[in-house]
This record gives structure tokens, sequence and C-alpha cells, in this order.
């Protein structure tokens, strides 16, 4: 076999990680554009639509504090459970309509949420919108990489500012929304399954035309299958993925009290949170188009967990005295998601590729961030403060720079794995 490197030029439309749609079809590709992001702003909103009204929900529905502790660690539980049957799913029915499946199952949980009466039936259709959910997140690089492979950076960037615009107006309107319909939390938690309800008609007239779905089909059928546990790569993106979903479920669930046992007021605490998700729109957006035109990401790995370290540190040393330069610092080192998504589509070098990568990136993520939060929260019940709790988070973001460094070089799982020609990716992001 020649030496000589490989250049990364962009596969012929024959390949199946890029074939051209038929001329009939043609029309699917922008309105996915449009179905990607409907589909990113409900991906976290009613996630984050039930953080701002946990307390009524409690007593609403009779939960116990200790339920409602584990709830908080229930999305990352089913979406690592769950997330796994994505790549089987989108074998058989295509990604495109999986994840229009996956929009009907969130709209559905969203609308049964609000109607349940007591906490069993809470947690059981809170699942069914999770499970909708999970099978979304797999299969959205999927289809970036199926219909997109020209352009993955900005369609990443696309979606992963949908996210964030999802999160941070879910978790900033909730409240009023709510208090504006009279207090009533099952019409604020309930509202969320129309806009869910919204993103499926896009889904739905795509999957009409979609080829997608054969597309998948024919690439199992013609390619070896691919191990995606022999790839070092893969490793390395599932524990970054887990280390950056830990910090920010621990953001999200601990910060405003870390500011508040410091003496900001809690007003300033919810503010200073909002800035740290709503900072995640436009950096979410930037960062993909950046990250896909580079081949070795280990510099923005090196940047955002810079930011990270830094910020807790400034937590540890002066909590409220420079309480908005450690938001901004932690907003940008939150970032490190779009970041592992865009790493998804483009370490792969088929779409087969890229399903399994995704699905074994993020169940494999998720279940290691499971614990983050609970963690968090008995070691600072434990010693009273926060000092061991924030030397824990720095010493995940230090072990988050090293698997990133190996994550961001320049490969293709399907190498890795022993499958395809050796050589490094082919498609240009």
């Amino acid at each position: 076999m020649s030496s000589t490197p490989i250049r990364r030029t962009a596969a012929p439309p024959s390949s199946p990680a890029i074939r051209t749609p038929a001329a009939g079809a043609r029309w699917t590709r922008p309105l996915l554009v449009v179905a990607l992001l409907l589909a990113a702003l409900n991906l976290r909103a009613g996630i984050a639509a039930l953080g701002a009204l946990l307390e009524e929900v409690r007593a609403g529905v009779g939960m116990s504090p200790t339920v409602a502790g584990l709830l908080t660690s229930m999305p990352a539980l089913c979406f690592a459970l769950f997330g796994s049957l994505a790549p089987r799913l989108a074998r058989r029915f295509g990604p495109v309509g999986v994840v229009g499946a996956g929009l009907a199952l969130i709209t559905a949980g969203l609308a049964l949420r609000s109607l349940a009466g007591g906490t069993a039936a809470f947690l059981a259709v809170s699942a069914l919108a999770l499970a909708g959910i999970a099978v979304s997140n797999v299969l959205m690089p999927v289809i970036v990489k199926r219909w997109f492979p020209d352009r993955i950076g900005p369609m990443t960037g696309l979606y992963s500012m949908g996210l964030a615009l999802g999160t941070a107006a879910a978790a900033a309107a909730t409240v009023p929304v709510t208090d504006a319909l009279g207090g009533d939390w099952r019409l604020g938690l309930g509202l969320w399954a129309a806009l869910a309800a919204a993103a499926l008609l896009p889904w739905a007239a795509a999957a009409r035309t979609d080829r997608a779905g054969r597309g998948v089909r024919e690439m199992s059928a013609l390619e070896a299958p691919i191990r995606i546990t022999r790839s070092p790569t893969a490793w390395a993106l599932a524990v970054f993925f887990g280390f950056q979903a830990t910090a920010a479920y621990v953001t999200l669930g601990w910060l405003p009290q870390i500011f508040r046992d410091a003496g900001v007021p809690a007003g300033t605490a919810g503010a200073l949170l909002a800035v740290v998700m709503g900072m995640g729109v436009p950096v979410s957006f930037v960062l993909p188009r950046i990250a896909a035109r580079m081949g070795h990401q280990g510099p923005i790995v090196v940047v955002l967990a810079a930011c990270g370290l830094a910020g807790y540190i400034g937590l540890w040393l002066a909590p409220a005295a420079g309480a908005w330069a450690w938001a901004l610092l932690l907003a940008v080192s939150n970032c490190a998601f779009p970041l592992v998504l865009t790493l998804i589509g483009v370490r792969a070098r088929t779409g087969a590729g890229v399903v399994r990568l995704s699905a074994f990136v993020q169940s494999t993520g998720y279940l290691i961030a499971i614990p983050g939060p609970l963690v968090v929260g008995a070691l600072y019940e434990r010693t009273g403060g926060w000092d061991v709790p924030l030397a824990l988070l720095a010493a995940l973001m230090a072990g988050q720079l090293a698997v990133g460094l190996l994550a961001g070089r320049d490969r293709v799982v399907e190498d890795e794995a022993g499958v395809g020609p050796a050589g490094r990716r082919t498609a240009a992001g």
C-alpha cells in the first residue's frame, strides 16, 4: 500500500455517504432545513420547561423530593437507553421517518404530561417524550450527513443554535406564560406540545418523498459491519460527550445555587444562568462552521476547556465579585456540545458510519453523565460548600481536554474499525 497521504476531497456523487437526491425529491433538501430547525427547538424545550415549574409539578402530582431529584437524571438515562435503538430503526424506516415519529412521541408525551394525575403517570409520559427526543438526538447528525454532506458545519450550526434557542426560550418564558394563564402549571407545560406538533408538518411532508431510508438500507447491505467499539476515536468522542454533558447538567442544575450561596440575589442568579444558556445560541451557530473546516479540531477543544477551567477557578476564588465574567466563560465552555455534534458528522465516512457513531457516542456519553449532578449535590451537602464540587468539575474538564484532543484528530471510524480503505476522511465539511 502506498504511503502517500490521501487528500481530503469530496466523495463522488455516487458515494453512499453523499448520494444526490432524485430530481423529484430535490425540494426535500430545503424543506429539511426548516424541519431541522423546528425539530431542534423541541429537543430540549420540554426539559427546560419542567425545570422552571418543578416545585409546582411536585405539589400537583404528589411527587416526593427524592423522586424529583431522580427526575433531573431521567433525561440522560432515557437518552442512553432509547438512543441505542436509533440505528436499527433508521435501517428499517429511514432516519427522516424515525425523526418524524420521534416528534410525534414528543408531542404526545408533552401533552399527556400536562394531564397526568399522579407521579407514576407523570414519569411514564415523560419517558415517552424523552424516547422521542433520544432517537431524534441520534439521527440529526445522520440526516445532515445524508442530505447536506457539503454543508455539515453550517447545518450542524443551525440545529445546534435551535437546541440552544429552544432551551433558553423555555427556561425564560415558561413561568411568565404560566402566570399569564392564571398560574396553572398544566397549561404552562402543555403549551410546549403545540410547538412539537408544528414541527411535525415539515417532517411529514419530507417523509413522503424521502429516499434516505432506502439509502440507509442499501448502505447496510453493501458495507461490512462497523465494529464501532474497536475505534479509539469513537471512544474518545463518547467520553468527551459524557464529560461535556456532565458539565452542562451541573451548570443547569447548580449554577444559580452557587451564586446564591455567594450572596448573589436570586433574580440575578437566574439572569446569570440565562446568560450562560443564551450565549450558546450565537456560538453554537458559528462554531460548527469553523470546526468542520479544520483538519484537527484540537485548538477549539483547548479554548473551550480553558474557558471552563477559568470559570471554575473564578467561582472558587470570587464567585460574586466576578459573577458575570464567570458566567460568560462557562457559556463558551458549554459550547463543547455543538463541537461534538460536528465531530460525529466528520469522523465517519459514510451515512451508516454516522448512524452507528452517533448512537454509540450519545448513548455511552449520557450514561457517563447520569451520576454527575447527583454526585455534585452529594458533595455539596456533605462538605457544606462548593470547593470540593468545583475541584471535581475542574478535574473532569481536564479529562475533557485530554479526550477531546484525541477525538479532534483527523480520523474516520471506518478505518479504525477495519472497514473501507485506509485513509483520512473523504468528505470535507
